[in-house]
């Protein structure tokens, strides 16, 4: 099971990041805009496969 490693405002950030390239994508009409998807993605599920190879967790520790 995948340990959460995005928190607070990184998860907040992400939302927003991807919903502007979202829209973006769609207000040019191009398909790059599906690339908003990642972090949106990434942002629900709490969790980065990046952020462990970079030794990086933004959740509060317990």
């Amino acid at each position: 099971m995948m340990n959460s490693n995005v928190g607070g405002i990184d998860k907040i950030l992400r939302i927003a990041v991807g919903l502007a390239v979202i829209a973006w994508g769609y207000a040019v009409q191009n398909w790059w805009g599906a690339v908003g998807l990642v972090p949106l993605l990434t942002a629900t599920v709490n969790f980065c496969p990046l952020y462990p190879l970079l030794g990086i967790n933004t959740c509060k520790k317990p």
